[in-house]
């Protein structure tokens, strides 16, 4: 028996793995999926016509006005990467085919060409790429044509929002017998060097919420809805001694949570008119006692300067303050406290935010004010939740925030 050996990114080896009726992957930009689903046709076409089958690869897309809009040029480059899949296939200007003529390769548009689907003899696999845009009719039209015994139903698309049929269909309600993965471009250890400029380059460029559509696979977020929106980038930075005179601050701030929401600390500075988030540091179900060892550990500095924490646990103030943190405080809360914050965040030019802070860059994408369900128009309110880090910068800031009604309250047993 003849073995060959095929390299794809890791993540994606479960979805090819053992018997499934749809295969599926989504992500964001350099992630693999596409070029790996190509090769995967090309590999499932040779076995199919080695073991005698005939039939075809059917390659779809939601909108296909021409070949040169199809998966064709990406399957032609991942056949000839490989010198025996190269020797096996009949490759022309307009054509993809074994040699041996049992499987053959075809491509299609959904929207346009759904009817004339049910005359595709034979359909062994159904690779639909780009897949975020296919309609619900498409897909109750498609499915039932692809019956044959063993018939596969492979899918891959960049999520963009969360209620598509595709993101329905294969990743949030799984049919029976589905293998769904999501990769990006840290999981692809074939990922470019030229693309990871351009990765660099957006991280600095975009806001939070555009760059993580691309490059991390989240859905696009409604921009008009986000509490900071237009005013937050990523960018590395360091503040070093020769430089310190230059930058206010260390500012620090903390919020506290347990079971469900993160015990959460951030160091700030202000520079030319800035909010620069350096450092941060957070977890679920942190207890009490280890509370002043985690947030020393992972904040330079807040053991030793002051910071300002959510009045509305003083007890664990004060035991901070007696173990490790001695200069940790209270802010005081006054009615409108929260929207007297944000207005404050939003007066700065930028807020720009170290990209090892993580959990505030994805809470910047998600800290949004309420939006009607049925109208979709934004309302004042603002959801209390993905807050707990941005909590922490504006209780950092509170000397700083202009017209507030209130100050800094020491904590009780101090």
């Amino acid at each position: 028996m003849t073995t060959a050996k095929i390299e794809i990114p890791p993540t994606l080896i479960p979805v090819f793995t053992g018997e499934a009726r749809y295969r599926a992957a989504h992500g964001g930009r350099g992630s693999g999926k596409t070029r790996t689903f190509a090769l995967m046709t090309a590999i499932e076409a040779y076995r199919a016509a080695e073991c005698g089958q005939t039939g075809v690869i059917l390659c779809a897309r939601e909108f296909m006005n021409s070949l040169d809009e199809s998966s064709m040029e990406e399957i032609k480059s991942a056949i000839r990467s490989i010198d025996w899949l190269d020797n096996y296939f009949d490759i022309g200007e307009k054509y993809i085919r074994t040699k041996n003529g049992r499987v053959r390769y075809a491509f299609t548009g959904l929207r346009h060409n759904l009817d004339s689907l049910k005359s595709k003899a034979k359909i062994l696999v159904c690779w639909i790429d780009e897949a975020e845009g296919v309609s619900e009719v498409a897909y109750n039209k498609l499915l039932p044509t692809i019956r044959e015994d063993g018939s596969e139903v492979w899918v891959t698309w960049n999520p963009e929002e969360e209620d598509s049929p595709t993101d329905i269909r294969f990743r949030k309600n799984q049919p029976k017998n589905c293998k769904t993965v999501e990769i990006n471009y840290n999981d692809n250890p074939f990922f470019p060097d030229v693309l990871e400029q351009e990765r660099l380059n957006d991280q600095e460029r975009l806001d939070p919420a555009t760059y993580a559509w691309v490059w991390d696979g989240d859905y696009l977020e409604n921009s008009d809805s986000q509490v900071l929106s237009g005013k937050v980038s990523i960018k590395e930075f360091e503040v070093t001694d020769d430089d310190l005179w230059q930058w206010d601050g260390p500012y620090f701030g903390i919020d506290f949570g347990f079971a469900m929401d993160p015990t959460t600390g951030v160091k700030c500075w202000i520079k030319d008119n800035c909010l620069w988030v350096e450092y941060e540091a957070g977890k679920v179900g942190l207890e009490l006692d280890n509370t002043a060892d985690f947030l020393t550990s992972r904040i330079p500095g807040i053991d030793r300067n002051v910071s300002r924490a959510d009045s509305a646990r003083p007890e664990t103030i004060s035991y901070l303050a007696r173990h490790g943190m001695p200069k940790c405080t209270g802010v005081k809360k006054w009615p409108g406290s929260i929207e007297d914050g944000i207005k404050h965040l939003r007066s700065y030019k930028q807020i720009i935010i170290h990209p090892r802070c993580t959990g505030t860059i994805k809470e910047t994408r998600k800290y949004s004010y309420k939006v009607d369900r049925l109208s979709g128009d934004v309302l004042p309110q603002i959801v209390d939740a993905h807050n707990h880090y941005i909590d922490g910068i504006r209780y950092a800031v509170t000397p700083m925030i202009k017209g507030k009604r209130g100050g800094i309250v020491l904590p009780s047993g101090r």
